[in-house]
């Protein structure tokens, strides 16, 4: 099989992710990692016996690489991918593609030019639950989604933001809650219900006063397709309940998915809670199938390290793209929407009116 040389700019606790999956997939041939701290950087290669750097084109044009992960805060992104596009390097993204609509369009633009695949990593989609809720709208089994709906009431504590120093920070993090728990539901919000016309929202820091960016937002959202939905983000509950999406058709039939039950992981630092489940479902004839569907899902999600399996089967997905010419099932075009959604949160405190979309 033909494989792609591979290679991970930053060498944080998500690094760790894509290294796996890199080293672990026979269409990737793991080569180097990349880090501004040279001594992380060689720690980590020698974690998986590969070349260590600290200038992102100097590591691709010496390796030969294919293909690289980023994974550094939000913030810095863009540079490191706009980098990489520009020495004709495939690029994938740890969610949100940036924190900006600006970085968004930067890096779109590099990939663009320089004909190379951009994606964004959001690996939840590939969870069975979630895919079983696209299957069904594709298939016409709720008619045209008209009401969508995202709660993820989560928690972080005070060494969670301490455990890094760029985490609770505009600078460092580029956002809170939307930009860095709730990218992942956003997403498939918007991959059911489709384009947004209009938003209003607003943000909150409710108890944490020791950073600097929000730890919950709501919003209210109006679709293209006539639809409508809500949007409830919060770290602020201790201890922490879930993360959820539902779906309502115009038949009156609905599905939903529990993405996330108790405190969500974290790299590094945790592990998944709970298994992602079907947590409502009304669909004619298949009603009934939820205690099935929860118990084949369950034990697949634990047969599986899932810790891992997910990254490594979107990832898998990317060199798939990438070797045959063609879109992965997230490109940077389809992770600039979740961007353009928290912006829109964010511009709509600001200004206290709804957003327009699209945002320039």
């Amino acid at each position: 099989m033909e494989k792609l040389k591979t290679g991970i700019v930053g060498c944080g606790k998500v690094g760790d992710f894509h290294a796996k999956a890199f080293a672990g997939l026979n269409s990737s041939e793991f080569t180097a990692v990349c880090d501004r701290d040279i001594t992380r950087a060689r720690a980590f290669a020698e974690r998986y016996g590969v070349k260590a750097y600290d200038n992102i084109g100097e590591m691709i044009r010496e390796c030969g690489l294919d293909v690289v992960s980023i994974c550094t805060p939000h913030p810095l992104h863009a540079d490191a991918a706009v980098e990489a596009a520009n020495c004709r390097c495939h690029v994938l993204i740890e969610k949100p593609l940036a924190s900006t609509l600006e970085d968004c369009d930067r890096i779109i633009e590099a990939g663009d030019k320089n004909r190379v695949t951009i994606g964004t990593m959001v690996q939840r989609r590939f969870y069975r639950p979630c895919m079983r809720i696209r299957e069904a709208i594709d298939a016409g089994k709720l008619g045209r989604p008209i009401l969508g709906m995202v709660t993820m009431l989560g928690w972080r504590d005070r060494n969670y933001y301490e455990s890094d120093p760029w985490r609770g920070s505009w600078k460092g993090e580029g956002g809170g809650v939307l930009v860095n728990q709730a990218p992942h539901q956003i997403d498939l919000l918007q991959w059911y219900m489709g384009e947004v016309d209009e938003i209003y929202g607003i943000w909150k820091n409710l108890n944490h006063p020791y950073i600097e960016v929000e730890d919950t937002a709501v919003a209210v959202i109006k679709f293209k397709n006539g639809g409508v939905g809500n949007i409830v983000v919060s770290n602020s509950q201790n201890p922490a309940l879930y993360g959820k999406v539902h779906i309502f058709g115009e038949n009156g039939a609905a599905a939903g998915v529990q993405t996330d039950g108790g405190a969500m992981f974290v790299a590094g630092m945790s592990e998944i809670a709970e298994a992602p489940y079907n947590d409502l479902w009304t669909i004619e004839g298949e009603a009934d199938m939820l205690q099935e569907w929860k118990k084949a899902d369950s034990d697949f999600f634990y047969q599986v390290d899932s810790m891992y399996y997910y990254h490594q089967e979107q990832i898998r997905d990317f060199l798939n793209a990438v070797l045959e010419g063609k879109k992965p099932m997230v490109d940077g075009r389809e992770g600039r929407k979740t961007v353009e959604i928290f912006t829109g949160i964010y511009r709509a405190t600001k200004t206290n009116q709804a957003i327009r979309f699209p945002i320039c």
